[in-house]
């Protein structure tokens, strides 16, 4: 068989078979697995293990301070965090705990921050954001599997429409 048309038909059938046999599509439960091993402080300095927001839908959201598309889409990630009180919001702040601090009051939130700090850019790389670009959202139903991943600033009526689906 030509080497050509023998890897063609190889990635093609790999292809097929991630769509029909879960186990092999190992991508998004390898990425879970990696985001719920870690653990960051919060605010005040206390460790805050992500594992803790398992068993729920979830919404991860990495941010900056010095990101203005960050930025101008957190009030509405406050908006969807109020509207749907049964899924979690955390922000992972690719940033200081200090300039953290010193932002909240031009920005109010009340869903959970976390401090990443700028090793958040090697965690997204990982998690499938090969640019390395803020802001970067994902999205996870109550069993820890990724529904959604988004690059760049949320749009909030498709971040509701995923949202109200879960």
């Amino acid at each position: 068989m030509n080497r050509r048309l023998f890897l063609s038909q190889s990635l093609a059938f790999a292809g097929v078979a991630t769509g029909l046999f879960p186990c092999l599509a190992s991508a998004q439960t390898s990425e879970a697995q990696i985001l719920f091993a870690q653990s960051y402080p919060d605010l005040n300095g206390t460790d805050q293990p992500l594992q803790n927001w398992r068993g729920r839908p979830v919404v991860m959201n990495f941010w900056a301070t010095w990101c203005p598309p960050c930025v101008k889409e957190m009030p509405d990630l406050e908006a969807l965090n109020q509207k749907y009180p049964d899924i979690a919001f955390v922000g992972l702040g690719v940033d200081t705990a200090a300039n953290m601090r010193n932002f909240l009051p031009k920005v109010q939130v009340t869903y959970d921050l976390l401090v990443v700090g700028y090793g958040g850019i090697e965690l997204m790389k990982e998690l499938g954001n090969t640019a390395g670009g803020l802001p970067f959202t994902l999205v996870f139903n109550e069993k820890g599997r990724m529904v959604k991943r988004i690059l760049g600033q949320v749009k909030p009526e498709t971040l509701d429409e995923v949202l109200a689906r879960l």
